[in-house]
């Protein structure tokens, strides 16, 4: 069987080999409730607790100041829903009808932007997107105009899932600690490349998704600054510091301690170099051999694995499946949106018509991705796209 070449590791990643090595005892042997007082339940426990401390010091934060989630979905709806919530019921006890703010932005993931809409449809809060420029950024001072006296939150994607772009988080930040507003940011596709110490960043609320760094699906994490109050996302045993009451998932969760161990290795910077070497070598290419093709977003301030590119005349979708063919696993935005097949909102955002906005095909590498491969996937996207013209 031809071996198959996977370059959709912003959709998820492979299972680090000590990764599972570091969850094995916890499917097998301990198996005990991180709740429970025996012995059974206390080694279990001690494991959370230890990959609670590995994540906080990823994030220069305190242990106290990480809740585990099933995943950054859940992590985004505790964070913008958690906040509002919980201000509309104090208001709510101080007898404001003041309606809250929400200021997000127009590329935000869904997870962002649906838990956004249901506030808005609920008449709990109101919402303002702010545009990005034609390179898919926002911009500081947009995001600063935006905010009013009754803003509660503002989130803002680290970096985009789809196109790579990397937001000025921390010029943001520094504005909005000046304004005191509560500020989240989803650095999901963020975490494996750039820097997190939250204290630089000036953020109130991150998220952290596992299966997006070599870890195991099921397992997210949000920091919440002490001090930031937040409406539980499900109600129960009161797991989790009362955030998300559920018998917590240990295996997954030492999973994604230990995949965080592994992006503070020395030899993952070597491993970013490698990734954004073939990146380079992938995208030149392309546009060197491939006419009417385009990158989409902004080619400086961009994660270094992904590749967006536009091929005019030609669907996205066709794309992705005229590579998986040829063995190539490639996506034409990201995996939550994907199977809607409705046109790339965050195209369309960035200016791009209805029919340019279903034209996108993403391309993201990974620390398995291997030089041969970058050729035989230059040969394979040439292939394709004159066999669909």
């Amino acid at each position: 069987m031809k071996k198959k070449i996977y370059l959709d590791y912003a959709a998820s990643t492979p299972l680090d080999k000590k990764v599972l090595l570091a969850m094995a005892p916890y499917l097998k042997g301990l198996f005990g409730n991180p709740s429970s007082a025996h012995w059974f339940g206390q080694q279990t426990r001690a494991a959370v607790e230890k990959a609670r401390g590995v994540i906080a010091s990823f994030l220069n934060a305190h242990s106290q100041e990480i809740v585990f989630t099933s995943g950054a979905t859940e992590a985004n709806n505790l964070a913008i829903q958690g906040l509002v919530r919980s201000r509309a019921l104090e208001n709510k006890k101080a007898r404001l009808s003041q309606k809250l703010h929400i200021v997000t932005s127009q590329i935000e993931h869904e997870s962002v932007l649906s838990p956004c809409e249901v506030l808005e449809q609920e008449g709990i809060a109101e919402v303002t997107y702010v545009p990005v420029d034609k390179e898919g950024l926002v911009r500081v001072e947009d995001v600063k105009s935006a905010v009013k006296k009754n803003t509660a939150l503002v989130s803002i994607m680290y970096a985009n899932s789809e196109i790579g772009t990397v937001q000025p988080i921390q010029e943001i930040g520094e504005i909005l600690q000046k304004l005191k507003v509560v500020f989240h940011t989803d650095a999901v596709q963020a975490a494996q490349f750039l820097p997190c110490d939250v204290r630089e960043l000036g953020v109130d609320m991150l998220t952290l998704s596992s299966h997006k760094l070599y870890g195991p699906k099921g397992a997210g994490a949000l920091y919440i600054k002490e001090g930031v109050s937040l409406a539980p996302a499900l109600y129960g045993g009161g797991q989790e510091q009362g955030m998300r009451s559920g018998t917590e998932n240990t295996a997954a969760i030492v999973g994604m301690g230990a995949a965080i161990e592994e992006i503070q290795n020395p030899k993952h910077t070597i491993q970013a170099i490698k990734i954004r070497q073939f990146r380079d070598q992938l995208l030149r290419g392309i546009l060197k051999n491939v006419k009417n093709a385009e990158l989409t977003g902004s080619a400086k301030n961009r994660l270094p694995n992904n590749i967006h590119i536009r091929v005019q005349g030609v669907e996205g979708r066709d794309m992705v499946i005229a590579l998986d063919q040829k063995g190539i696993a490639v996506s034409s935005g990201s995996a939550c949106s994907e199977k809607n097949q409705e046109p790339s909102h965050v195209l369309l955002a960035l200016g791009y018509s209805l029919k340019e906005a279903s034209s996108g095909v993403r391309m993201t590498l990974g620390k398995n991705t291997t030089k041969d491969e970058i050729q035989k996937v230059i040969q394979a996207f040439i292939g394709a796209l004159d066999r669909l013209r």
